[in-house]
């Protein structure tokens, strides 16, 4: 997989004398798993185009050994050798090694469900899955699919069946989809996958299958069927580490591999790469399994660099990812609210915006949804989310560099960014992010959070204008537009908590600085009205 590989091609790069074999359980020793769903959809149309790297490319570039369709079946750690088992011919060898290294991935989660062997019931993860699953769609005609899990492999996969004019539910037994996200965010990436068609159904999880009438049925705890011809399994992945667990080294209770900064596993001549291994949370700093395949690829050449016997480390992992749902991006990195809450971490913030993804007088703008938290002390980064049409992903990838450089929200108010109007704005989303943040902390703006109960003193004040408040507005709001409000202080009763809020922000935070100015204390409503509809 990614890992193996490319820690097989650095090794050469750095040592031309070594002798370096790759053995693979599959037919393929290098494939871009992550477009399986989009060959499935028809969007990659060639199978070929998923082939990263042919064993041709390791053997004459590389002058790499390769044997696939091989699986090794135990190690012997004592005489440093690895047994092999040829898949075709049932054929045992054994291949003696100076360093190993293991890049076994990670299985699709199958639980024992009533039914879940049925036909018709799939997992994604290797070119032949993907094969399978289109031959048993074109073979039934199959119009209905029901894709179990809400997670990126699973979004994929609705968004290209429903490419194929299929009728698709998602079955999810969490109240959201995306369970990396905070659910304000999901909301969003929830009410565009409804907007295309796709039915969800969330907080329900899967009982068991049923095949009837030539096709497939999904039943869940709640006693609701989903009628389906094809089924997706995506609940999520689990080490394949049984080779290592057999081999006696250390894994953790998930079955991670655990290694050092250098991928060294509990055996000094043994490395281990991927989706297998436990790694450290760059954020919260605590051991955790994050199966991405930038991650993987780095932590290939690490192993590579330490047998070379070259310094390299790995930092961690920020889990920086993105998925694409029906032209949306939902990007993400470092630690969500709910995962610093989890974990007991206190003393931070959070701030929403809902900037444009370039300037607004340039045709074809969209709003991004974005969403940084930041540690109160110091302004240090600590996560960052976004959801939009445009540009939402570029700016996770600004913040998510800051935040590995250990920046802060300071940088982000002074990050000097490209600046066209059609690619962003002179302020650009991760300026404004850094500029509310810094303005929080500064104590130029008291916050406040929708999320935050409101006691019976609270004075909600809505400052858009009256037709915005007529097509809704928080309950046991007044509306007092900001064009007024000089005028109208005394409508402020005294004594009161005030929170103001406007559409997305900027206007509540003018509101504010109006109020305070005036001896009046009040909070803005981080993000506005639009944050809250989510």
């Amino acid at each position: 997989m990614a890992g193996g590989a490319s820690c097989a091609a650095r090794l050469r790069r750095l040592d031309e004398r070594a002798e370096i074999m790759m053995i693979e359980r599959g037919p393929y020793v290098s494939f871009a798993n992550c477009g399986l769903p989009y060959y499935v959809g028809g969007v990659i149309e060639k199978e070929s185009s998923l082939l990263v790297a042919s064993e041709e490319l390791f053997r004459e570039r590389f002058r790499i050994g390769v044997r696939t369709r091989c699986e090794v079946t135990g190690i012997d750690r004592e005489a440093k050798e690895v047994v092999v088992k040829d898949l075709r011919t049932g054929e045992e060898t054994r291949e003696g090694y100076d360093a190993l290294v293991l890049s076994p991935g990670a299985s699709p989660i199958k639980p024992p469900l009533p039914g879940i062997d049925l036909p018709g019931i799939f997992t994604v993860r290797t070119i032949p899955d993907s094969r399978e699953i289109k031959a048993w769609m074109e073979a039934k005609g199959a119009r209905r699919a029901v894709v179990v899990g809400g997670g990126f492999i699973g979004l994929e996969m609705a968004e290209n069946f429903a490419h194929r004019g299929m009728e698709v539910t998602v079955v999810e037994m969490l109240d959201q989809v995306m369970p990396p996200l905070d659910r304000e965010i999901a909301a969003i990436v929830e009410d565009h996958m409804r907007a295309n068609g796709v039915k969800l159904s969330l907080g329900d999880g899967v009982a068991g299958f049923e095949s009837r009438d030539g096709g497939l049925a999904v039943l869940t705890a709640s006693g609701a069927r989903h009628e389906a011809d094809i089924v997706i399994l995506a609940i999520g992945v689990r080490p394949d580490s049984a080779l290592a667990r057999g081999a006696g080294l250390h894994l953790n209770q998930r079955g991670g591999i655990r290694v050092d900064a250098q991928m060294r596993t509990s055996d000094p001549s043994i490395w281990a790469v991927g989706d297998a291994v436990e790694v450290t949370d760059f954020v919260l700093g605590k051991p955790t399994q994050i199966p991405l395949a930038g991650p993987a690829n780095r932590q290939g050449r690490i192993a590579a660099d330490a047998i070379c016997g070259r310094a390299s480390k790995f930092r961690g992992v920020q889990g920086t990812a993105v998925c694409g749902v029906f032209r949306m991006a939902v990007a993400a990195t470092g630690a969500s609210e709910k995962a610093l809450v989890a974990a007991g971490v206190e003393g931070w913030e959070k701030v929403y915006l809902h900037p444009s993804s370039h300037a607004r007088y340039y045709p074809g703008a969209k709003p991004i949804a974005l969403k940084v938290i930041f540690r109160k002390e110091d302004g240090r980064i600590l996560g960052a989310q976004a959801a939009g049409l445009d540009g939402a992903e570029k700016r996770i990838d600004v913040i998510s560099a800051f935040l590995q450089m250990g920046g802060t929200v300071y940088d982000l108010e002074e990050a000097e960014l490209c600046y066209a109007p059609q690619y962003g704005g002179a302020k650009d989303p991760v300026n404004f992010a850094g500029m509310i943040a810094a303005d929080v902390l500064r104590g130029d703006m008291p916050l406040v959070h929708w999320d935050e109960p409101m006691a019976p003193e609270t004075f909600l004040l809505d400052v858009r204008d009256p037709d915005e408040f007529e097509e809704g507005h928080a309950p046991d709001a007044v509306n007092i537009p900001l064009a007024q409000l000089r005028d109208r202080l005394g409508e402020i009763p005294a004594g009161k908590d005030v929170r103001a809020y406007c559409a997305v922000g900027l206007r509540g935070y003018i509101a504010t600085r109006i109020l305070v100015q005036h001896g009046i204390p009040a909070r803005n409503v981080s993000g506005g009205f639009l944050t809250k509809k989510k």
